[in-house]
């Protein structure tokens, strides 16, 4: 079995790899984000994923592997992360209603054994509806928007505000689980290596 480090706080993507059999180990990088300017969006994330990894590469040494992950949303050619406050996340989703954006996810991991690292960045095409302004003043009220990369969830609240995909799901929440299966496979390792678990299904 390989161990793996996640390098977020994100309750999602611990939750999605949990749910993928996978148990890792998390250590939050505490990375000062602002630092990095002038990118793209999808170049954001995959840099912000990539300083994650780093920091807490370098912290716990030599052995298991570490993900670091990074979400930034595209809305017409600009990038957005967490809103700094409820006005900013009223003002995102009043300009996203109805509305096409691209959840990036950046993906970077490293064999601390080897110090080797694949990267790659997912991204899946967003359609939100066209919700109201009392929903959305109820759903920033709820806190949610606040906590996450482009002020909505796909896995929670803001789940009913979202109409359709086009991509990968789990990359929406914030970690693509095909591109870490072919991270791995760069690196050497295979996907069914990092089950901690395995499920079996009982005939009814």
């Amino acid at each position: 079995m390989v161990s793996l480090v996640l390098a977020s706080a994100s309750p999602a993507r611990l939750a999605t790899l949990r749910a993928a059999g996978v148990e890792p180990s998390v250590v939050v990088s505490g990375i000062d984000e602002s630092q990095v300017t002038g990118l793209g969006p999808a170049e954001l994330a995959q840099r912000l994923a990539e300083l994650k990894c780093a920091a807490v590469a370098d912290e716990v040494g030599p052995g298991p592997l570490v993900l670091g992950c990074d979400s930034v949303l595209e809305l017409d050619g600009q990038a957005f992360g967490k809103p700094g406050d409820p006005d900013e996340a009223v003002r995102r989703w009043r300009a996203m209603r109805g509305h096409t954006g691209f959840l990036h996810t950046g993906h970077c991991l490293r064999d601390t054994a080897t110090g080797r690292e694949a990267t790659g960045t997912g991204s899946t095409v967003v359609h939100f509806a066209e919700v109201t302004d009392q929903e959305i003043a109820a759903y920033v009220e709820s806190g949610e928007p606040l906590q996450v990369a482009g002020a909505f969830t796909i896995d929670g609240l803001g789940g009913a505000f979202v109409t359709r995909i086009e991509g990968d799901h789990h990359n929406v929440v914030g970690l693509s689980l095909p591109v870490l299966r072919v991270l791995l496979a760069e690196l050497g390792h295979v996907w069914t290596d990092l089950w901690t678990r395995r499920q079996t299904r009982s005939s009814v």
